[in-house]
C-alpha cells in the first residue's frame, strides 16, 4: 500500500523523458526495455484516462546547437564532435510506441535537464500544473538533473521507481533510495494506478 499522497490528474503531469532509440539502445544488460516500455504505455495510458497531462522530453541537435557547445562541456562536447543525436533522426524521435498525441507536450534540450534549455516550466504553468511525474533514462542524467531542478521550482514531486532505469546499477540504487527521497515521493507505476484513481 502505497504512503504517498493521492494526485489530482488535472494538475498532474507524467514526464516521459529521453525514451528515444538512440538512448534506449544504451540500456544496460539485465534492463528488460520492452518490459520498461510496457510499464510506460500503461502510466500514460492512466494519466490520459484521469485527465492528467503528458510531456515528453526528448535530446536532438541542430548544426546551431552542436557548434555552440564548448570544449569544456565534459559530457556534451564529444556528441557536438561527432555530430551525434541530430534532432531530426528517426532515432531520436519519441519512441514510436509512446508516441505523443495531439494536446501532448513535447519539448527538444540540449543538455540533461528537462527545464534548463527548454520551456517545459513555462508550459506547465500555462496548464497549472503543480505535480510531476517523473520517468526517463537515465536516472543519473535526464531524471536527476530534473528532479532537483523541478524541486527548486516547488514542483509537488514523484518519481517512477519502475520507470527510470541507468547504465550504473549502483549508482540507480543510490539515487532512488538515498537521494530521490528528500525531494520526491517514488512510487511504481501499480502505485500510479492508484494514486490517480484510474479503473
Amino acid at each position: 500500500m502505497s504512503t504517498a499522497p493521492a494526485l489530482d490528474p488535472t494538475r498532474t503531469a507524467l514526464l516521459v523523458m529521453d525514451y528515444q532509440p538512440a538512448v534506449l539502445a544504451h540500456l544496460p544488460e539485465g534492463w528488460d526495455c520492452e518490459a520498461l516500455l510496457s510499464r510506460m504505455e500503461d502510466a500514460i495510458a492512466d494519466i490520459r484516462a484521469t485527465g492528467g497531462t503528458i510531456a515528453y522530453v526528448r535530446v536532438g541537435f541542430t548544426e546551431a546547437d552542436w557548434d555552440a557547445v564548448p570544449a569544456t562541456n565534459k559530457s556534451f562536447a564529444p556528441l557536438a564532435q561527432h555530430r551525434l543525436m541530430h534532432h531530426e533522426d528517426p532515432s531520436t524521435a519519441v519512441h514510436e510506441r509512446l508516441a505523443p498525441q495531439d494536446g501532448d507536450i513535447v519539448v527538444r534540450k540540449i543538455r540533461y535537464g528537462g527545464m534548463s534549455t527548454t520551456d517545459l516550466d513555462e508550459q506547465l504553468r500555462e496548464r497549472e500544473i503543480t505535480t510531476l511525474v517523473v520517468s526517463g533514462f537515465s536516472t543519473s542524467g535526464v531524471v536527476l538533473s530534473t528532479v532537483i531542478d523541478a524541486a527548486d521550482r516547488d514542483y509537488r514531486l514523484y518519481v517512477l521507481s519502475d520507470g527510470v532505469a541507468d547504465p550504473d546499477t549502483e549508482v540507480h540504487s543510490i539515487l532512488l533510495h538515498r537521494v530521490f527521497p528528500s525531494r520526491a515521493h517514488i512510487i511504481d507505476t501499480a502505485e500510479l494506478h492508484t494514486l490517480v484513481g484510474a479503473d
